[in-house]
C-alpha cells in the first residue's frame, strides 16, 4: 500500500504540479492540500488551508462539508506515509469554489476527467 505507483495510491498532474489521490471506497479521493497548493500558488498549502476552513466555517457552515473530508495514508514528500485530509471529486468543487482563482476553471474541467 505503501507504493506510490500502486493503483490504488498515485500521483496526478494539473499544469505541471503533482496531486496526491488514493483510491477510497472505489472512488478517487484527492490531497486538499495538494490542491489549494496548485490553486492558490501559496508558499504555505498547509496554513491556506487552515485559513480557508476558518473562513468557510464562519461564512457557510463548515461542518457539513467537514463531514465529507475524510484523512487517508498518502505519500509525502519525505516518502513517508502521513494522513492527509482528502476530499472525492464532490467535495473538492466545493472547496475549489472558495478559491479566489484564475485556475478555478481548468481545475474544475481537469477533475471531471480525472475524478
Amino acid at each position: 500500500m505503501n507504493d506510490p505507483t500502486s493503483h490504488e495510491n498515485t500521483l496526478v498532474v494539473f499544469q505541471h504540479k503533482h496531486i496526491r489521490r488514493k483510491l477510497h471506497k472505489n472512488e478517487w479521493w484527492f490531497s486538499i492540500i495538494d490542491v489549494v497548493g496548485v490553486l492558490s500558488d501559496s508558499a504555505n498549502p498547509r496554513r491556506y488551508w487552515s485559513d480557508l476552513k476558518r473562513k468557510i466555517e464562519q461564512d457557510e457552515g463548515f461542518d457539513e462539508l467537514y463531514e465529507k473530508i475524510v484523512q487517508l495514508k498518502l505519500i509525502a514528500d519525505d516518502g513517508k506515509s502521513r494522513e492527509t485530509d482528502c476530499a472525492n471529486a464532490e467535495t473538492l468543487f466545493r472547496i475549489i469554489q472558495s478559491i479566489p482563482s484564475p485556475k478555478a476553471e481548468p481545475f474544475k474541467r481537469w477533475l471531471a476527467k480525472v475524478g
